[in-house]
C-alpha cells in the first residue's frame, strides 16, 4: 500500500474529484480526513470508504475561513499526530461558457478570488504543521487551461495558472523544511457529473453537440481519449507517495497527451 500510516486531508472531497481520491487514499492505506461545507455529501464518501474497509473521518469546514481550517487540522494533529498530505479539491462555481467581453467582472474574477485564498488557508495551514515534523506533501489540481488558451473559459484557466504558480513560490519556500508541493493538471474527465454540463455549454458555443465536443478534445490528446476520474486520483496517490519522494515544485501531466510538456 502506497499510503500505508499516511494521515491525508483533502477540502473539497464531496466532489467528484475530491471523492475518487478520498476513496484512492483510503484503498492505499492511507486515514482519510475529508473537509467540505456539505455533510450530507462528505457522509456518502464517508460510507463507499468505510464499506470498503477504510479509515475516514469527516468534518464541516470551509475552506475560506482560516481559523476553521486551523482548528480542523490542529485537531487532526491532536488525533493521529500528524498532517501528511493536504489536498485542496475546492470547487471554483459556474465560470464558463462565455466570452471574456460578454461576462460580468464579477463572475471572470470570483474563481480566480476562490482558487487563490482557499490554497493560500488550506497550503500555508497545513505547512506549518508539517514543518515541526520536518515532512509532508501538499498537493492541487488544476486543468489543462492552466497551461493552454481555450474559448469561453472566463476566469477558469487564469485561476489554474495562479494556483500552479503559487504552488511553485510555496514549494521553494518550504522545500528546506522535508515538505513537497506538487500540483496535477488533467483535463475534463467525462465520468465527473459536473463535466457534462460544462461541455454541453462549451458545444452549444461552437453549435456543435456534446459528443462532438468530446469527440474533438479526445482527438486532440496523444492518447485519443480523456483521464477518467480513477486515473486522476491514482495519479495523486502517486504524488502523495514516498515513490514520489523527489518530486517537489512540479506540474504532474495528467491530460491523456494534450498538453505535451
Amino acid at each position: 500500500m502506497l499510503l500505508k500510516n499516511k494521515n491525508t486531508v483533502i477540502y473539497g472531497a464531496g466532489g467528484a474529484i475530491g471523492g475518487s481520491v478520498a476513496r484512492a487514499f483510503a484503498e492505499e492505506g492511507a486515514k482519510v480526513f475529508i473537509a467540505g461545507r456539505t455533510l450530507t455529501r462528505l457522509n456518502v464518501v464517508a460510507k463507499e470508504i468505510t464499506d470498503r474497509g477504510g479509515v475516514v473521518e469527516t468534518a464541516q469546514v470551509n475552506a475560506l475561513d482560516e481559523q476553521a481550517v486551523e482548528n480542523h487540522l490542529s485537531q487532526v494533529v491532536k488525533t493521529v499526530g500528524s498532517v501528511d498530505v493536504a489536498f485542496n479539491l475546492i470547487g471554483l462555481g459556474e465560470t464558463q461558457g462565455a466570452p471574456l467581453v460578454e461576462m460580468e467582472q464579477e463572475q471572470f474574477v470570483s474563481p480566480i478570488a476562490t482558487a487563490m485564498q482557499t490554497h493560500f488557508i488550506t497550503a500555508t495551514a497545513a505547512a506549518r504543521h508539517m514543518a515541526k515534523q520536518k515532512a509532508g506533501v501538499i498537493l492541487a489540481l488544476t486543468a489543462q487551461a492552466a497551461r493552454k488558451p481555450y474559448r469561453d473559459v472566463g476566469g477558469f484557466g487564469v485561476a489554474g495558472a495562479a494556483i500552479e504558480g503559487f504552488c511553485r513560490q510555496l514549494a521553494i519556500e518550504v522545500g528546506p523544511l522535508g515538505i513537497r508541493v506538487v500540483c496535477l493538471r488533467s483535463a475534463g474527465s467525462p465520468d465527473a457529473p459536473g463535466v457534462d454540463e460544462v461541455f454541453r455549454r462549451h458545444a452549444d458555443n461552437a453549435r456543435i453537440t456534446r459528443e462532438d465536443f468530446e469527440a474533438g478534445i479526445a482527438e486532440k490528446t496523444l492518447l485519443k481519449r480523456l483521464p477518467r476520474l480513477a486515473e486522476v486520483a491514482n495519479a495523486a496517490v502517486l504524488m502523495a507517495s514516498d515513490r514520489a519522494s523527489a518530486i517537489t515544485g512540479a506540474v504532474a501531466n495528467v491530460t491523456c497527451g494534450e498538453i505535451v510538456d
